[in-house]
């Protein structure tokens, strides 16, 4: 009888580790999703100026080879950040349609035009705005600042 529970349980067990494998992004995906965070998610900080740009574009590593021209730091938890995955689809830039749209506090890093790689230099401006972020996978994660 007890020999019969622990192979239930390890039915299950299995099972739900099996599961949990289906619903994760897939390889491509998930380094698509990490990159999105490294580049765009920084919800501890509320950014807005210049030295903010400045640190954060070359901590993210956007200054190694050359200057990133421009970048989107999103300042909100990363599960708002996947929230807006579920809202209705758009049409991205290139056309395709697993865009989605929300607003979100963010700081936009221009950079200055002068600098070069890795010391780069970027003007800072931080709003609460629309943004659009392509997303994928089931279930769906962002994978690109469209806009």
């Amino acid at each position: 009888m007890a020999l019969q529970r622990t192979h239930s349980l390890l039915l299950l067990l299995l099972l739900t580790l099996l599961g949990l494998g289906l619903v994760q992004p897939s390889y491509g995906q998930d380094r698509m999703y990490q990159r999105f965070l490294r580049q765009h998610v920084d919800p501890e900080e509320t950014g807005g100026n210049d030295s903010y740009c400045n640190l954060m574009m070359q901590r993210r590593k956007m200054t190694t080879r050359q200057c990133k021209h421009f970048n989107t730091f999103i300042h909100e938890d990363i599960w708002n950040i996947r929230s807006i995955c579920s809202t209705t689809n758009i049409q991205c830039k290139n056309g395709k349609m697993n865009c989605h749209e929300g607003v979100v506090k963010v700081t936009d890093c221009r950079e200055t035009g002068g600098s070069r790689a890795p010391n780069c230099r970027y003007r800072a401006m931080a709003s609460t705005r629309r943004v659009v972020i392509a997303c994928e996978g089931n279930p769906e994660v962002p994978v690109h600042f469209d806009r």
